[in-house]
């Protein structure tokens, strides 16, 4: 089952690579909860990923992942990654919006993954958001 698991973990990398928003969609279960622990962000069910898919790669048009680790067990995958991208568009988080640079950045992070049926149930993605936000030259304390 764990080869299972990571080749349908596999599919979805590449999908997320390719910035195919349908293909990763089709991965999810409807009822998916994605949630990202950095950023705050959190999307409930297909309409809500689509809406954050398109965000994202609105806001990061090259961003793309290499994964560093993976472990996969009968229902769950854990990634280690990579990504990168061109801080393209104005980034806001609260109050604080730090405007396009055109910088190329690279941080690091992970993801959890439970499956169900062949399916990404939930994706809890925790990111190094201190050295993004360095990165983006917002002054940290």
């Amino acid at each position: 089952m764990s080869s299972e698991v990571g080749a349908v973990i596999g599919r979805y990398c590449e999908a997320w690579n390719r910035h195919d928003v349908e293909s990763i969609l089709a991965l999810h279960t409807d009822d998916t909860v994605f949630e990202n622990h950095t950023s705050g962000g959190v999307a409930v069910g297909k309409e809500e990923l689509r809406k954050m898919l398109q965000g994202i790669f609105s806001a990061l048009p090259d961003l793309h992942f290499d994964t560093r680790r993976a472990y996969f067990r009968d229902d769950v995958a854990v990634l280690e990654w990579t990504a990168t991208a061109t801080h393209a568009t104005a980034f806001t988080r609260g109050p604080l919006t730090v405007p396009a640079s055109g910088k190329k950045m690279s941080w690091n992070g992970m993801d959890i993954i439970p499956m169900r049926d062949g399916l990404v149930a939930r994706k809890d993605v925790y990111a190094d958001s201190m050295s993004f936000l360095k990165q983006l030259g917002v002054p940290l304390p």
